[in-house]
Parts: C-alpha cells; sequence; structure tokens
C-alpha cells in the first residue's frame, strides 16, 4: 500500500468527500468543516465554524447558516433563549450518503445531551491538527485491517460489541464512537479520545478493555480524556481506573479464582474452586472491587480469552517507557446552557 492511500485512509476528512459536499454548492472550506461535522457529531455552534475557518461574526457566517437551514441542510435549534445561541443539527440524508454514510447515527434526533456530548468531541478534533482523525466505524476498521497495524489481527480483536443470539447476532466495532488520532507526517502515535459522561469510570474500564488488543498493537499511543467542567472531581477516580486497567496485570492465580468465581456465580460448570481455603462469600468479597465487576461483564461478553488478555505486561510497559500516553484535558468551551446536560443522554 502507497503512502499516499495510508494517508487517505488515516482521515476521514479526505479530499474526495470534501469536493462530494461542495458540489451541494458550498465553498471549499465550508464542505470540509461540514465534513467533519458529518462524520463526528452530527451538530455545531456557530463559534465552532467560526473558529474553523478563522472569521468573525458576520455576513458569510450568516449566509453559510441560513443556506444550511433554508435549503433543509440542517436544523436550528434553540435550547433556551435565543440571545444564548443556538446549535445547527445536519440531518440532510443526501449529504451523508455524499460522504459514503447513509446511515450514520449522526444525522439521527438525539437528547439535547448526546447533541453536546458531540459538540464537545468536534471541538477536540478540531482544536488538534497535528493529527489526522478517523470518525466512523467503516474508517476506522478500514484504516487499522487494511493498514496492517499488526500483520495477522483478527477483526474480532478490534474494538467491538455483539448483540443478539448466535445465529441472529450483530457486531458492532469500535462502538464507543469516539475520534481517533492517527499522527500526521508519519509519526507513529495514535491518540484514543475519551468523554467523561459519568462519575464513575465503568464505562471507562469497560472502553479500555474493548480497546486492550489494539493498544498492545500499535507502536505509540496516547488516551486523552475530556474532562467537562462538571467531572473535574471525578478525575482521581479515573486515573485509579488507569492504574488498575492498564499498570497493573493481574497474577495467573488471581485469573484462575476470578473464573472459578464467575461460573459458580453464572451457575454454570466450575469444578473444585482454586483456593479450599476460601468460600465462595469470601471470594466475593476478595473480589468486589469496580475492577472485578468490570471483568465480570467483559468475561460474560467475551468469555476466558478476555481475561487472559490482563495477564500481559505490554500496557504497563509502554507506560514505563512512554510509548503509552495518558493526557486529562479539561473542557473550557461554553456549550450554551446545557453542559450540565452531559451523562444525562
Amino acid at each position: 500500500m502507497t503512502d499516499l492511500s495510508v494517508r487517505s485512509l488515516s482521515d476521514s476528512v479526505r479530499q474526495e468527500r470534501v469536493d462530494a459536499i461542495a458540489a451541494f454548492g458550498f465553498t471549499e472550506r465550508q464542505a470540509r468543516f461540514l465534513v467533519y461535522v458529518l462524520v463526528h457529531s452530527g451538530v455545531f455552534l456557530e463559534r465552532q465554524y467560526r473558529s474553523f475557518a478563522g472569521i468573525a461574526h458576520g455576513q458569510k457566517t450568516h449566509d453559510f447558516l441560513r443556506k444550511l437551514v433554508g435549503r433543509g441542510y440542517a436544523t436550528a435549534i434553540t435550547p433556551g433563549a435565543l440571545h444564548r445561541g443556538r446549535l445547527f443539527h445536519v440531518q440532510y440524508k443526501p449529504l451523508y450518503q455524499a460522504i459514503g454514510e447513509p446511515d450514520n447515527r449522526n444525522r439521527k434526533p438525539a437528547s439535547l445531551g448526546r447533541f453536546v456530548e458531540r459538540l464537545m468531541l468536534l471541538d477536540a478534533v478540531l482544536a488538534d491538527p497535528r493529527f489526522t482523525w478517523l470518525g466512523t466505524e467503516r474508517d476506522k476498521l478500514a484504516y487499522f485491517i487494511l493498514c496492517s497495524v499488526r500483520e495477522g489481527m483478527r477483526k474480532d480483536e478490534y474494538p467491538h460489541i455483539t448483540f443478539g443470539e448466535i445465529k441472529d447476532q450483530t457486531v458492532r466495532y469500535f462502538p464507543d464512537k469516539l475520534p481517533i488520532g492517527v499522527e500526521v507526517n508519519g509519526g507513529r502515535r495514535h491518540v484514543f479520545v475519551y468523554l467523561i459522561t459519568r462519575a464513575t469510570p465503568t464505562d471507562f474500564r469497560l472502553f479500555l478493555h474493548r480497546h486492550g488488543e489494539l493498544l498492545r498493537t500499535v507502536p505509540e499511543w496516547t488516551i486523552r480524556i475530556l474532562v467537562p467542567r462538571a467531572f473535574r472531581k471525578a478525575v482521581a477516580l479515573y486515573r485509579y481506573a488507569i492504574r488498575d486497567e492498564l499498570a497493573t496485570p493481574l497474577r495467573p492465580s488471581t485469573l484462575e479464582e476470578l473464573e472459578w468465581l464467575f461460573r459458580v456465580q453464572a451457575k454454570a460448570k466450575a469444578g473444585p474452586s482454586p483456593d479450599p481455603t476460601l468460600s465462595q462469600a469470601a471470594m466475593e468479597k476478595k473480589y468486589r472491587s469496580a475492577r472485578f465487576r468490570a471483568l465480570r461483564r467483559i468475561w460474560e461478553r467475551e468469555g476466558h480469552a478476555a481475561l487472559r488478555a490482563t495477564l500481559s505486561h505490554t500496557l504497563r510497559d509502554r507506560l514505563e517507557i512512554g510509548r503509552g500516553r495518558i493526557e486529562f484535558v479539561a473542557l473550557s468551551h461554553q456549550y450554551l446552557q446545557l453542559a450540565s446536560l452531559v451523562g444525562v443522554a
């Protein structure tokens, strides 16, 4: 695969998509911004367009927004008093079809809380030009599979969630719908963005497990954790979760006890306890922390193989030598009067 094709695959906002949106009557700059919106959020604020375009509030901004709304390409949503601002939801299906994403969920209605979360993610993407950004399930799979991040990596090792019964299963890859950055100019680092939407990191622990095999595979990575103002006090709990999930591999004996306990709790065939001195109740008390509750959920979905991954020292070693990094980024932008709705979507 050529360097040119790799660069194209590493960016959801690629030129052919910009050209396809420009064909609807937009300038190059307007079309490029709209592709960012289509693949990363579906919604935007006027200030985000002005910042992207490098222009002040005025006739050019007014004309762009009037065209979007007047032609039915976007809906203006005023969540409170008009002077507090509006957000714009781009829902016109032909625009999504033009970039090869006709069924993208960004075009569908959502709660205001969900819209605000997407606005935060759009800000994070637009703020860092050191990376190109992957936004859709299809783009992420194409990049990581076709660019051969690791020879022979199975498709089921990529982040995914499986729904339904065995005979009628749906597999959704990269289900968190969060941006992944690829360092420009041939850099090796990848950025995995996570937005805090809960005071406790239960979902974050599952996110780390889902991405574990990919993190063990890419050469260098950063987990960039976006912190809305309402969740700044939760950062300590997220640091504990990182210590548990990335920096503290399990011992084989611990894994053996956990799997026995999970099988007993699920009323599955378990065999004798690996530690005859501990009753089931004692074992449950020993393994009652948030880390092990998350592992139980992973085991229920993915089975023994998912637990075995917790024995690996690779992620801890990456952190120690700087090939793995953790960043907490406080979000300082204003999001109309809706920031308090994050986490209640």
